[in-house]
């Protein structure tokens, strides 16, 4: 069966819809968290600069939803080509063991005292890029040729570079005393927490370059999708795919996983969320299931300031809530939706 007919209409209602969506939540998120400070009166501040609102508002808030922004999008946009590339629905941008590598990487810097600033970036960024990049190289050795590339190699490769890593990120806590443990355990559930715009300006040019690469070969990745054979009948090589569409996914997930640690279901569930409704067609896919992603992760990172203060006032404590991990929050809300998923797909 041949992909859907592109619709430019179509692509504008669904694509317009979730930029519209994206930019209210961008809008309103220097009104939204645990302290009381609300939308209007957080925009009044705007331009005053020496006032607490305005550090609580534009310093704190809107930095870590632009960088929910962009990892949501980044992540959703990587866990849908993966989906495609390895035909497999549970295929997340973590299935090549990017995210182990990039934790190991990071729990080394921390336990070598490697957490100097180069370039504005911490040197725990630095080092899970690293190890990011390293569990993608070693894939790709394991793999094959540059000529023929097997997914299901490249599946197993990864998962058991990522099995090894995670063993080697128990024997560097093992040997991790109280201080750098919880440096660990803390980096592991992930964070959005940022002061200021920093981080997300640094990785915005490989960021760009990965979401150009897999928006132009939304294309090749709807023949692909026919089938191997198919799509090699129709001019396109299938290793190329692999080769170009996984690198660009797996620096987009690398570029994340550095400045936020890893954050898990985003990849998973929203793209096939948007492929439920939307269907296969990736030129419409790929842009939608991105901004849904980004919308979804804002929103998780709201929460993770507003449910410790909600628990705080329903059983009567008088403390300053302290924000939730946002690993904590996505896995809350994407477990039970993915089980949702499973079960609506499962009825006849």
């Amino acid at each position: 069966m041949s992909p859907r007919v592109f619709s430019a209409s179509r692509f504008a209602k669904h694509v317009g819809a979730g930029v519209v969506v994206v930019a209210l939540l961008i809008a309103i998120s220097p009104g939204i968290g645990s302290q009381p400070i609300g939308v209007i009166e957080a925009w009044k501040h705007w331009s005053d600069t020496d006032s607490s609102v305005y550090y609580i508002a534009f310093q704190l808030r809107l930095p870590a939803a632009l960088k929910a922004l962009v990892a949501g999008f980044s992540l959703s946009l990587a866990g849908a080509a993966y989906q495609t590339l390895f035909r497999n629905v549970l295929a997340t941008p973590y299935t090549l063991g990017i995210a182990s590598g990039g934790s190991l990487g990071a729990l080394m810097a921390f336990k070598f005292g490697l957490t100097g600033v180069m370039l504005g970036l911490p040197g725990e960024a630095w080092c899970a890029f690293l190890g990011c990049s390293v569990v993608v190289a070693l894939v790709f050795l394991m793999a094959g040729s540059r000529h023929r590339i097997a997914g299901n190699t490249l599946v197993l490769g990864g998962v058991t570079i990522g099995l090894f890593c995670s063993a080697m990120m128990m024997f560097v806590t093992y040997l991790a005393d109280v201080r750098e443990t919880f440096f660990i355990v803390r980096w592991m559930m992930g964070s959005l927490e940022t002061v200021g715009h920093v981080e997300v300006p640094r990785i915005l040019i490989p960021l760009s370059v990965s979401w150009l690469v897999l928006f132009a070969y939304s294309r090749s990745l709807n023949q692909f999708d026919l089938g191997e054979e198919m799509a090699a009948s129709r001019g396109v090589r299938p290793a190329t795919i692999y080769m170009t569409c996984i690198g660009s996914a797996s620096l987009a997930t690398a570029c994340i996983v550095s400045i936020c640690g890893p954050i898990g279901f985003v990849g998973l569930i929203v793209p096939q969320a948007v492929r439920l409704v939307l269907g296969r067609d990736h030129r419409l896919l790929l842009p939608t299931a991105a901004l849904w992603g980004g919308a979804f992760l804002i929103v998780c990172n709201w929460l993770t300031h507003l449910v410790p203060g909600w628990y705080s006032r329903l059983v009567g404590l008088n403390i300053a809530p302290f924000p939730l991990p946002i690993g904590v929050m996505t896995a809350v809300i994407g477990a039970p939706v993915f089980m949702f998923m499973l079960w609506h797909r499962g009825r006849p």
